[in-house]
C-alpha cells in the first residue's frame, strides 16, 4: 500500500441508470438492513473517496442522498454504462485524478477493497479485477483524464465499458490477490436477481423482512 502522503486523490462514481429488468424492482430503492441500496453504496464509497457523484437516468427517481453528493443525469436514454462513465468523469475533471466506478447494486462493498484497487493503478489508465472467466469494469479505477477517449468511443456508437478497456493501458488485478482484502470477494457481488438479493441480505446478517425508512414498496417481503 502506498504511504498516505503519496496516495492519489480518489473520486467516486456510482452508476444507477440501469432498468433492473431481472430484479423486477429499482435496485436503488431496495432495502438493505437499515438503509436503502443507493444511499448505502454512497456511504461506503464516501469513506474512502470524495467527491462522489451519482449518475442516473434522465427521469429516474432516487432516494434521498447526503448533502454534497452530486446527482448527474444521462444526456440520452439507453446509452449504456460507457455514457454514464463519461458523465461521471467529466464532472470529476479538475477535482481528482482517479475515480473508483461502481454500480448501485454492490451492498457488501468494502472501503479497503476500493482503496486497494485504486492504489493498484500505478502507471496504468485503468485498474480492474479479473479472473479466468470474467472482468469487472464496474469495480475498477479509472484515470479521470480518460474523459475525451470515452467520449470519442461514444461518438463511434460504443456503449460497453470493456470497449474502453481494450484501447487503454489496463492493469488486470487477479481476484485471488484481492482475497487478502476481501476473503469472500463480497465487493464483487453485484445483485441482478431476487435470489442474489436474498443471498446478500443473509450474508450481511439481515432478514429480508427488514425494511429501511423510505422503502417504496412491499416487494422485498415477497422475494
Amino acid at each position: 500500500m502506498l504511504p498516505l502522503e503519496t496516495r492519489r486523490p480518489i473520486g467516486g462514481i456510482v452508476l444507477c441508470g440501469g432498468k433492473s429488468t431481472r430484479m423486477g424492482h429499482p435496485k436503488a430503492w431496495l432495502p438493505f438492513g437499515p438503509e436503502l441500496m443507493l444511499p448505502r453504496i454512497v456511504r461506503i464509497l464516501s469513506e474512502v473517496a470524495g467527491p462522489v457523484v451519482v449518475v442516473a437516468a434522465r427521469d429516474q427517481a432516487l432516494p434521498a442522498l447526503p448533502a454534497g453528493i452530486d446527482i448527474l443525469r444521462d444526456l440520452q436514454d439507453d446509452c449504456g454504462p460507457l455514457a454514464g462513465l463519461a458523465t461521471g468523469l467529466s464532472a470529476l475533471a479538475g477535482r481528482c485524478t482517479t475515480a473508483y466506478v461502481t454500480g448501485c447494486d454492490v451492498p457488501c462493498l468494502k472501503p479497503e477493497f476500493v482503496r486497494h484497487v485504486v492504489e493498484s493503478l500505478g502507471a496504468a489508465e485503468i485498474a480492474m479485477p479479473c479472473d479466468n472467466e470474467r472482468s469487472y469494469p464496474l469495480a475498477a479505477a479509472y484515470q479521470v483524464s480518460l474523459t475525451a477517449r470515452v467520449q470519442a468511443l461514444l461518438k463511434q456508437g460504443e456503449r460497453r465499458l470493456l470497449n474502453l478497456v481494450q484501447v487503454c493501458r489496463c492493469h488486470k488485478i487477479d481476484v485471488a490477490d484481492l482475497r487478502a482484502i476481501d476473503p469472500e470477494l463480497q465487493s464483487l457481488w453485484n445483485l441482478n436477481t431476487p435470489a442474489e438479493y436474498t443471498a446478500a441480505l443473509c450474508a450481511a446478517g439481515f432478514a429480508k423482512s427488514e425494511r429501511a425508512p423510505g422503502a417504496r414498496a412491499r416487494w422485498v417481503d415477497e422475494v
